[in-house]
């Protein structure tokens, strides 16, 4: 595989590796949605959610287009959903660990 390989995949994982970005994940698991609607949920600043928006577009994770002056989201690969599902799987495996 080439460099260039590893360094798509590693943007990926680094745009997965943000608790906020996991959470703006979990609220476009339902479908697209404004970046107008996402931040008062999130409890942040309007460009402190476009700036994590962004970062995942750039990565491939999400899509967007402008409805007048909104932005709509939405993921664009949903295989970034089975890399999250695997990462609970795991958490819930150490919990279980954790509980004998």
């Amino acid at each position: 595989m080439s460099t260039r390989y590893y360094e798509k995949k590693a943007a990926i994982l680094k745009a997965l590796a943000q608790p906020t970005r996991l959470r703006i994940l979990d609220m476009l698991k339902g479908g697209e949605r404004c970046v107008c609607e996402m931040y008062p949920e999130l409890g942040q600043e309007q460009p402190n959610i476009s700036k994590h928006l962004n970062m995942m577009k750039q990565a491939g994770i999400l899509d967007s287009r402008k409805e007048g002056l909104r932005v709509i989201y939405w993921i664009k690969n949903p295989e970034v959903l089975e890399i999250l599902r695997h990462a609970e799987a795991i958490l819930r495996k150490e919990a279980e660990e954790n509980h004998r």
